[in-house]
């Protein structure tokens, strides 16, 4: 495979730190990386943080998949990641581009999530436009929560939510300016989900 100059390289990462509130936590970890279909990424995990890389559409199909598998313990479970894409010099893992297009995970059960995101237009002059738009997209897609400081709040099923993150990232970016960082901080089975997120799961 011919090597990409810097900035144009497909690969997708997303490097993330997933925290159940359990004593049962390095289980539940385990268990979620165990019963995930990781095959058509790059994966590496270290004593901080876990990273997968390569096509968007696999991404983001096994970050919601890991999420969606330790959810499903019905512990609290907090993930706290960044997305990015175009970073010059990111190549490592090439042959992950050559899986095939179907996501390896295709479960549909449903999850209530509560998420805040920011995104970075790396050089981009009209980064707030581009914001500002997206915004607007979450609100039609039905997952906007509320705006806040250095953030948007994103709630809703974790299928529709991983749907509008995927679409904004894929928006937010550019031929002309491919470089993009996108943060996200996810909330699932928290109590105080209670009083608001089960009314609108």
């Amino acid at each position: 495979m011919e090597p990409y100059s810097c900035g144009t390289s497909p690969i997708v990462g997303f490097r993330f730190s997933l925290h159940p509130m359990s004593g049962n936590f390095i289980s539940i970890i385990k268990s979620a990386l165990k019963d995930t279909d990781t095959s058509h990424v790059w994966m590496q995990t270290d004593d901080v943080s876990t990273v997968i890389r390569g096509k968007q559409q696999h991404v983001f199909n096994v970050a919601k998949a890991l999420t969606l598998h330790a959810a499903k313990t019905k512990e609290h479970i907090a993930l706290s990641g960044t997305f990015s894409a175009g970073c010059p010099g990111d190549t490592a893992g090439d042959v992950y581009l050559e899986a095939p297009d179907k996501p390896a995970n295709e479960d549909v059960s449903q999850q209530y999530v509560s998420s805040q995101f920011a995104l970075y237009p790396m050089n981009n002059p009209d980064y707030m436009e581009i914001i500002y738009r997206e915004v607007e997209r979450a609100k039609e897609f039905g997952v906007w929560n509320d705006s806040m400081h250095y953030a948007s709040g994103i709630h809703g099923d974790i299928h529709k939510v991983f749907a509008f993150y995927e679409t904004s990232f894929s928006s937010a970016r550019s031929a002309k300016h491919p470089h993009l960082v996108m943060t996200v901080s996810m909330s699932v089975n928290s109590p105080s989900h209670k009083t608001g997120g089960e009314d609108h799961a």
